[in-house]
């Protein structure tokens, strides 16, 4: 093993991967149970050819397999109904209607009138084999005209058109490997993701908020370099108003609202609070990422390519789901974090992407099941920097993101709901380009103000791409 190869499996993240193998065996108890596959049977239609038969009691597949072949009861050929009132096959029943029709009069040819009629000398004597219909019962009266015949064609060629027409796309539903799939997404997430946030404790708080002091001065400025950085991490703040509301387990309220005019400088009092909270909940999206099978499957190195690339989509995903768009606010157990407006109004979303994101994703009102599918098409993204097997990765996020349309399709009325797929697609581009800008200005504010934990600079360490 190389000393590069090593290296990488002695960070943070890759400590926190590979103790997958030893706290939980890769066996029986990581795959979910599959119900067995459900068939859909479909009524054949029945042929043109057969619509004058005037039957009523057409022999089915099913009658055959219960009761065995039926023969004609004319030629002893064998049978396809009844016709005319009787069990025959295809021929007698079409010699019948001609025979009918033209009112004929054969003779027998040999002058007997009891010529054996089977499949082979059925063609020698049609008097004979006329005599053996009508002995049968087959019926002169049964027989439509040329008219009820086209109009009962027409009537079979509607009712098929009406079908095909009424048939919503979703009929089939969803495949058993595409259940399997949700199954498995769903119950990660179930085991993963604390949206009460009961098990994260021993945070740190804002100075304000913890010890009562007041927010530090600026930092120290030393030099342009430095000050040219902390002139663009305000650029980058100046718009970001973050109160944060805690809960006590007694009842009481504590409340923290940043100082209306301080240039984002209140946001490193928040910085330790952000930290610990951001690392909170990529822990848990590693989690969820290692409980996949399709996830473990590949290499470790990809693995940890996947995580640094998507661990900021996922973790807006599932702040999505806490998030209340009435009140600009993510609740989040004990605590909740909102976005202050000073102007009263909503200048917020064309000053803030990451709010404007978080109203566009909560107005589609998702089921889970489909949050949980935007997860995995995020992860499994295959140009994400320093993924091998792309091919394979590739194909995954495929198959995870087919599984999201017939979701789609098959929960969802339609046609109201045909543009959520390509909606969500849109939605998860626009988390992409969110996700580089949202790293670029956290770098910038360790760079002045170191405040990442060891996981959180492991993640941010590559640019998105």
């Amino acid at each position: 093993m190389s000393d590069a190869h090593c290296g990488c499996l002695s960070t943070p993240l890759a400590r926190v991967l590979i103790s997958v193998f030893t706290s939980s065996p890769r066996g029986s108890e990581a795959k979910l149970e599959v119900g067995r596959e459900e068939k859909w049977n479909h009524a054949d239609l029945v042929h043109c050819g057969e619509v004058d038969s005037a039957s009523t009691n057409s022999i089915t597949g099913a009658d055959e397999e219960e009761e065995g072949p039926q023969i004609c009861r004319v030629c002893g050929d064998k049978a396809t109904g009844y016709h005319f009132n009787v069990m025959t096959c295809e021929g007698c029943k079409g010699f019948f209607r001609r025979a009918m029709k033209r009112n004929a009069r054969p003779r027998c040819p040999f002058r007997k009138g009891t010529c054996e009629i089977t499949q082979k000398t059925r063609r020698q004597c049609q008097a004979c084999r006329l005599r053996k219909c009508l002995e049968s019962g087959m019926r002169k009266e049964m027989i439509m005209s040329d008219a009820a015949v086209e109009q009962r064609r027409a009537l079979i060629r509607r009712k098929k058109r009406e079908r095909i027409e009424t048939q919503p796309p979703r009929a089939k539903g969803l495949t058993e490997e595409q259940q399997m799939m949700i199954r498995e997404l769903t119950t990660a997430q179930m085991n993963t993701f604390d949206s009460a946030f009961i098990h994260f404790k021993n945070f740190r708080l804002p100075d304000v908020l913890s010890s009562g002091r007041q927010i530090p001065e600026p930092l120290q400025i030393q030099s342009r370099e430095e000050a040219a950085k902390w002139r663009k991490i305000r650029e980058d703040l100046s718009s970001v108003k973050l109160s944060l509301q805690l809960r006590g387990e007694d009842g009481s309220v504590w409340n923290y609202k940043p100082p209306a005019d301080n240039g984002g400088k209140e946001i490193f009092s928040l910085l330790p609070h952000i930290a610990d909270v951001s690392t909170y909940m990529f822990k848990g999206i590693i989690n969820f990422a290692k409980v996949i099978s399709y996830f473990r499957d590949l290499p470790i190195e990809d693995q940890i390519s996947l995580l640094k690339g998507a661990a900021f989509e996922l973790c807006q995903l599932r702040f999505n789901t806490v998030f209340n768009a009435e009140t600009r606010t993510w609740e989040c157990g004990r605590l909740s974090y909102c976005v202050e407006d000073p102007a009263g109004g909503f200048q917020q979303l064309l000053l803030e992407p990451v709010l404007k994101f978080h109203y566009m994703l909560k107005k589609l009102q998702l089921h889970k099941e489909e949050y949980v599918l935007m997860q995995a098409i995020s992860l499994f993204s295959p140009d994400r920097p320093g993924v091998v097997q792309r091919l394979v990765v590739d194909q995954l996020q495929e198959r995870f993101a087919m599984t999201l349309k017939a979701y789609i399709e098959f929960n969802r009325p339609q046609p109201t709901h045909r543009f959520l797929f390509l909606k969500i697609m849109a939605i998860l581009t626009e988390l992409r380009s969110l996700s580089a800008e949202h790293t670029q200005q956290l770098l910038r504010i360790h760079d002045v103000h170191p405040f990442a934990t060891p996981l959180m600079q492991e993640l941010f360490s590559t640019t998105n791409g």
